[in-house]
């Protein structure tokens, strides 16, 4: 009898164990399935992270931003203003808009690379300073693409409001004729001023003003960009009152329309 009992417990414990040998597989795969149902999820997800990126902007969507928020763009270098102290101000501009990036971080390495044409992501700020609309407190990274502006013509928008619309583009003027720059407490008629108000020297900004025949304008060569050495420099030092001319440059906001000019040429007589 002891005998009987001891060979039914013994086959009792058997089926209890097969029982649960049997469950621990079934939860295996239950746990197995649940984890590559989660890692092809994660996958999708990476797949949708790569294929776009919703934080950069339009150039429009830059505009309707408010100020001193922060702002991505993708965008192309067109001409260097100026590196010192591993900061970088760079005229850029795409297909849709132009934008100033003032003060970049940028490494006297990276600098070297910021070749006319290429392509970047800035990650910033949008500031105003004065009327010019900029990206401040900057970083880039370089990428794939290649894009060279050629000059909008906004001559016949001069004293327009729609003018500001095509704020830090490359843009050319045609047939605008120089007229006399005066400083205070001297009626001498200057063609050109070195400064503001004349007081600086061959190498600083040089300051000139031109007429459409309704209003004048006052038009600069930024010397950090275009130096005493270069063409448009000795072209506007070559300038005579009523010479008539057409030019290239970048529509830059000082207090209003304060463009820097990068081109100075006769205007073509018919």
């Amino acid at each position: 009898m002891k005998k009987v009992l001891a060979l039914l417990l013994v086959l009792s414990m058997v089926v209890l164990a097969l029982a649960a040998c049997g469950n621990a597989t079934d939860t295996g795969k239950e746990t197995k399935g649940e984890e590559t149902k989660t890692e092809e999820s994660k996958g999708e997800e990476t797949k949708d992270a790569e294929t776009t990126d919703s934080s950069v902007m339009t150039h429009a969507q830059y505009v309707a931003a408010e100020l001193d928020t922060a702002v991505v763009v993708e965008t192309y270098v067109q001409a260097k203003q100026s590196w010192w102290d591993n900061k970088a101000t760079v005229y850029a501009q795409s297909e849709d808009g132009a934008y100033f990036l003032y003060n970049m971080a940028c490494s006297e390495a990276d600098y070297a690379k910021l070749t006319p044409g290429t392509k970047i992501k800035v990650t910033g700020y949008k500031s105003a300073w004065s009327g010019e609309v900029e990206i401040t407190d900057a970083t880039f990274e370089i990428l794939e693409g290649n894009f060279i502006a050629e000059p909008t013509d906004v001559t016949a928008l001069l004293g327009k409001d729609e003018l500001i619309d095509h704020q830090n583009e490359y843009v050319a003027f045609k047939a605008l004729q120089v007229v006399a720059s005066k400083v205070d407490g001297d009626d001498t008629e200057h063609a050109f001023l070195y400064k503001w108000d004349n007081s600086g020297t061959p190498g600083d900004d040089l300051y000139f003003k031109v007429s459409d025949g309704e209003n004048v304008y006052q038009f600069t060569v930024e010397s950090y960009l275009c130096g005493k050495d270069t063409d448009v420099y000795k072209a506007v030092e070559g300038l005579t009152v009523g010479d008539t001319i057409d030019m290239t440059g970048f529509l830059y906001w000082y207090n209003g329309v304060n463009p820097h000019i990068t081109s100075v040429t006769d205007t073509p007589t018919e």
